[in-house]
């Protein structure tokens, strides 16, 4: 362990002394956030940048383990979204002292849950629209509007984001997604690192294999 400090999920700061990045996890009040270990913001507060996220909707944000999430980041749920199939897309049913009830569920262009995978990374100012799903290890390029669904270690940028690149080839893919590093213990993970930050692809390749055997 590093200084012989062991690595710590509910520690609200990764970083001591510096409380402009937190570890969301231990931050969350929001019963319908659900954050996995070790994933961080740029940021001092996360739940700001989760926004139209009213309760009656039930809408979850569900995301991964050693996710990297940079300043200025936002989260658009469900309660963005208005009625589109009627002549008016004003929210009457939200306002005081509209005479009208909440449109039917199938009225309403509701998305369902926003899934971040593992180890995603999502660059500085990028809009996640309602109901994406973005696999384990995709990248999401700065200031992205991301409204469809990213495959897994899928680089995406632009407005809207489209596709740039797949990082690894289909093969390589499919062993990362089945050795799921984030979920093994700290201590495995920390034997690990040399292998997660080898730049030499098919040595990973390999040595993946041969745990795999």
């Amino acid at each position: 362990m590093k200084n012989g400090i062991r690595p710590d999920p509910n520690k609200v700061h990764p970083i001591s002394g510096y409380d402009k990045e937190i570890y969301i996890k231990p931050t969350i009040s929001n019963p319908n956030i659900i954050v996995g270990d070790f994933s961080y913001i740029a940021d001092s507060d996360f739940e700001s940048h989760v926004t139209h996220h009213y309760e009656w909707n039930g809408d979850r944000l569900i995301i991964g383990k050693f996710c990297q999430i940079a300043a200025g980041v936002e989260f658009v749920m469900n309660g963005a979204n208005h009625q589109m199939n009627a002549v008016s897309t004003f929210p009457f049913y939200t306002l005081e002292g509209w005479d009208m009830q909440p449109p039917e569920a199938d009225d309403m262009p509701l998305k369902g849950d926003t899934v971040i995978g593992n180890d995603v990374w999502i660059g500085q100012n990028a809009v996640i629209l309602p109901g994406v799903h973005i696999g384990d290890g995709a990248i999401i390029g700065a200031n992205s509007v991301v409204g469809r669904d990213v495959p897994p270690y899928t680089i995406v940028a632009g407005d809207p984001a489209r596709e740039i690149r797949k990082r690894f080839d289909d093969e390589m893919i499919e062993l990362l997604l089945g050795f799921k590093w984030w979920d093994k213990s700290i201590e495995e993970i920390n034997s690990l690192i040399p292998l997660l930050t080898c730049s030499d692809i098919e040595k990973v390749r390999d040595e993946i294999m041969k745990r795999s055997e």
